[in-house]
């Protein structure tokens, strides 16, 4: 006898509700009853509930399936903003955008992490209260505020967890630089925030790698959609993975171990080796700018650091077997000469099971992914405040 399958039961909870319009599971009542299994008066009263609330709105006729056309649903992008911190070890960029993450205005320039909490915090806060202005909205208007930061975080509290590129950071309490706004402040790694990011406001139900290559190296770990933290927040903290060396070198990171992954292809090595070469470079961005104009010992460089970051992805594909690698961050904008190093370790040294179906590909917007990232993970903190209140 043949088992019987049980359809796996979708929530029909104004807040469930509320987010299978977001993402665009449904777009109507009737939609809304087919995907939970709700009784049309228990969906209209739901429904009716959020449109009161002023987080969706009704308007406009779906296409008919014989009867009536359907009246649309909408997620209310519009009730709202959310502020989008994106922390760099070298800049810092914040956002304003709607409910809906789309970007309303947008600042930005260079910092230096190592000036401290205090200082970088005050200027995130200014560059805020900015956007702000620009965008023609008030403080009222904000209903959350999301933080990327370049090193651990406690995601429970927002605090930094000994970052080794961040000094003077360690358990800063960074939700309390933005008590002017008072709403929920989330704050997280930037690149957990970069694969937010990534997945966008649809989301993904998908098992992804999104492996941000700036300063230091990182991967944010997504899981079934979602993004994994691990049991204290640290997971994907690939940077300080060792890579032996064929050669025999032995290069001291900035952790106090040797030959971890971030000091052998960062974008900091990445500079220090172009330098030691002899090319006519100042910063990480000259390295990438030559390669991507196609100079010889640039391009080699570049593909060399990806070489050396596809032998640690090549071991995580096997041991996680994810749908698709994406990659990120500043050195991600050399395109094709990094993406072909990695290739060419992870296709070479992985199982060819878990390699038979992966995609690797760079970022469409890697200079967007951490601003982008940080606005949804502010609307899921707002959205948070609203599911507690519909109970």
């Amino acid at each position: 006898m043949s088992a019987v399958v049980v359809p796996a039961q979708v929530s029909a909870s104004p807040a469930a509700l509320l987010q299978h319009v977001r993402t665009g599971r449904a777009s109507s009542r009737a939609e809304l009853v087919a995907l939970t299994g709700a009784s049309r008066n228990t969906i209209s009263s739901r429904v009716d509930q959020l449109i009161g609330a002023d987080l969706l709105l009704e308007g406009g006729r779906g296409d008919s399936t014989g009867g009536r056309p359907p009246t649309l649903l909408r997620f209310n992008g519009g009730a709202g903003c959310v502020l989008a911190v994106d922390l760099g070890v070298t800049s810092v960029d914040v956002a304003v955008t709607d409910l809906s993450a789309r970007v309303l205005a947008t600042a930005g320039h260079p910092i230096d992490i190592a000036e401290g909490p205090q200082a970088v915090l005050a200027e995130a806060v200014r560059l805020g209260r900015a956007v702000l202005a620009e965008a023609g909205l008030a403080d009222a208007d904000v209903r959350a505020v999301g933080v990327g930061v370049p090193g651990p975080v406690e995601f429970s509290t927002g605090r930094p967890s000994h970052p080794p590129i961040m000094p003077g950071w360690h358990d800063h309490p960074i939700p309390e630089a933005f008590g002017r706004w008072p709403v929920p402040v989330v704050v997280d790694n930037d690149v957990n925030v970069m694969a937010l990011g990534e997945m966008g406001v649809g989301g993904s139900d998908q098992d992804v790698l999104v492996v941000k290559v700036g300063t230091g190296v990182g991967c944010g770990v997504v899981v079934g959609g979602r993004v994994y933290r691990g049991a204290q927040g640290s997971a994907g903290d690939i940077g300080h993975i060792h890579v032996p060396q064929d050669d025999g070198r032995s290069v001291l990171c900035r952790c106090g171990n040797t030959n971890c992954l971030e000091a052998l292809a960062s974008g900091a090595s990445l500079l220090r080796d172009a330098l030691a070469a002899g090319l006519p470079v100042t910063s990480t961005h000259d390295v990438v700018a030559l390669a991507a104009h196609g100079d010889g010992p640039a391009l080699e460089l570049v593909r060399e650091a990806g070489r050396t970051i596809g032998t640690v992805l090549a071991a995580l594909v096997n041991f996680f077997n994810p749908h698709r690698i994406v990659v990120t961050g500043g050195i991600a904008q050399a395109g094709l000469p990094l993406l072909s190093g990695i290739r060419e370790s992870v296709y070479a040294r992985a199982m060819p099971l878990a390699a038979r179906t992966l995609d690797i590909t760079v970022s469409d917007a890697p200079e967007l992914s951490g601003r982008v990232g940080a606005a949804l993970m502010a609307v899921e903190g707002y959205l948070a405040q609203v599911r507690a209140t519909f109970g």
